[in-house]
């Protein structure tokens, strides 16, 4: 069976010098996936469409060291595939961790360091086993899959979803990444869908700022 899509999805988005998006992913309810090229080692966020051409950017770029997955709902049917392929690790909050009984997986309780300037937080809420994932560079990057959103405006928010498992664990979790970082330290937030409500610009800037007003 040809586990590839049918049609090849558009190519990769440079959003940021290191810095990927992917096509929307219909496997995963429309989700973004995301990709960081980094010396330590690259990493992808979530699961694009499985298909030659992204194997084969990704290849280029000099394949993948993580398969970070921020929340349950980033998992695609073609996540062994992709495993396989890139001969990656997956990284998974340990309370999502059982969902993946066939694949060799790394967990993490509260917080796990990957690399010098790759950081995954747990922030339950969305999920139990909601992450994000923080990148030091470009000023600060924080992908948190569902866990924020961009609302209409593109500001991004916690959203009461009909999957969503505690919104009060997702209020403290969001307040808590409020007193973690700040202005010099949160720059950009690259969320896991909803990216249409960002008009073209792919991710969203000012974060921090965004981020406080919309607590308040």
């Amino acid at each position: 069976m040809n586990l590839y899509t049918v049609k090849s999805p558009k190519p990769p988005r440079l959003l940021l010098d290191g810095l990927f998006a992917f096509s929307p992913n219909r496997e995963i309810l429309g989700g973004t996936a995301y990709f960081i090229v980094e010396k330590s080692g690259n990493i992808l966020i979530d699961c694009p469409p499985y298909c030659d051409d992204y194997l084969r950017f990704i290849g280029e770029q000099g394949g993948v060291r993580w398969l970070f997955l921020t929340h349950r709902g980033g998992m695609s049917a073609s996540l062994k595939s992709w495993q396989t392929a890139l001969e990656c690790d997956i990284i998974i909050q340990e309370q999502e961790a059982y969902l993946l009984p066939t694949l060799s997986v790394t967990s993490f309780e509260k917080e796990m360091i990957i690399s010098e300037t790759l950081t995954a937080i747990w922030t339950p809420g969305h999920s139990t086993g909601s992450a994000c994932l923080y990148w030091q560079q470009q000023g600060g990057v924080l992908f948190t899959g569902r866990h924020l959103l961009p609302d209409q405006q593109g500001n991004p928010v916690p959203l009461k979803l009909e999957k969503t498992f505690h919104w009060g664990r997702q209020l403290q979790s969001v307040a808590q990444l409020c007193d973690r970082f700040s202005s010099e330290t949160l720059r950009y937030i690259c969320p896991g869908a909803n990216t249409g409500f960002l008009r073209g610009k792919g991710l969203i800037d000012n974060a921090f700022q965004r981020l406080i007003q919309n607590q308040t």
